[in-house]
């Protein structure tokens, strides 16, 4: 299905199910919850996920919402990919769509890697650019282990690597993060064993939300 014959009600339905896995489940992620009490999200939707397709849509939409970001105030906004044609089959199956994307995605960008971050998937600096930004990259979908990423469309949620620093500057970093984990193993019991500060490990270890092991390699390659 072409995503220009996504009618708004397909799209409002895909935002009230969110809303309810978000707010009414009370999803551990408090800053999951703060952006969508305020809507402070751009959600766009998509046919195929891991197509080249869906790169050239998803790099388009991302430059666009990186244009109109206001990276002068202390307001953040997330940019939520959903892929609600993609009925995934298991972890593994996302896990590797999910890169799949990011490399066509990579493959057409033509602005230069976030000097701020590593473009190498193991290095511990490592962090998604995408038009010149990186990106921290939050994949879900319903086959997930984890029940925070557990969502009700197959998804991928970008947020600034930027924001993560506003909140250390701000001094709130490490608090935010602990009541995160606090209330990730209330819901499941442990937290998921792959989160890692950066700088302490390749956040490409997190993307996809599976525990993939320590010998696990990033399937990224960058230009």
């Amino acid at each position: 299905m072409n995503r220009e014959l996504y009618q708004p009600d397909i799209t409002s339905i895909i935002e009230a199910d969110f809303k309810e896995f978000i707010i009414d489940k009370k999803h551990p992620c408090v800053m999951a919850n703060t952006v969508f009490a305020m809507g402070d999200y751009d959600l766009k939707v998509y046919d195929k996920l891991g197509t080249k397709g869906s790169a050239k849509e998803l790099l388009e939409d991302i430059k666009n919402y990186l244009s109109d970001y206001n990276f002068s105030d202390n307001k953040f906004k997330t940019l939520i990919a959903v892929f609600p044609e993609a009925d995934v089959a298991s972890e593994i199956e996302f896990e590797n769509l999910l890169w799949r994307q990011l490399q066509f995605v990579h493959d057409i960008d033509n602005v230069e890697w976030d000097h701020r971050v590593s473009q190498d998937p193991e290095n511990n600096n490592f962090s998604f650019s995408i038009g010149g930004r990186a990106f921290y990259v939050i994949g879900m979908h319903p086959k997930s282990s984890r029940m925070a990423r557990r969502a009700p469309y197959t998804t991928l949620v970008f947020n600034l690597h930027w924001q993560f620093e506003k909140l250390r500057e701000m001094g709130v970093y490490h608090k935010v993060r602990d009541k995160i984990r606090k209330r990730d193993k209330a819901l499941q019991g442990q937290i998921n064993p792959v989160l890692a500060d950066f700088g302490d490990s390749s956040e490409a270890r997190q993307y996809s939300g599976r525990n993939v092991g320590e010998k696990w390699k990033c399937p990224f390659h960058s230009k």
